[in-house]
């Protein structure tokens, strides 16, 4: 499947199993499906629940920083891909 680069993340949150990631391009919607890849991360999850400021969103853009749940630990700088 092709992908394409749209952000990193910059943190994440262990006991709620939350990555922040930082959008450097393109859009995201709760459904879109992601890969996050790194030294010793590597898996494809969907989009469950997305949060701006402690605020659900269904839509971010570039430029935002939004907190993403996932099932998998991610680390800082962990490269974000979206599969279209």
């Amino acid at each position: 499947m092709p992908e394409e680069q749209i952000g990193t993340v910059t943190h994440y949150f262990g006991g709620p199993q939350v990555a922040v990631v930082k959008l450097e391009s393109g859009e995201l919607a709760v459904g879109d499906t992601l890969r996050f890849k790194g030294h010793t991360t590597d898996f494809t999850e969907q989009i469950t629940s997305m949060e701006v400021n402690h605020q659900k969103i269904e839509r971010a853009k570039a430029g935002d920083e939004v907190a993403i749940k996932v099932s998998s630990r991610v680390r800082q700088h962990d490269k974000v891909f979206k599969v279209t």
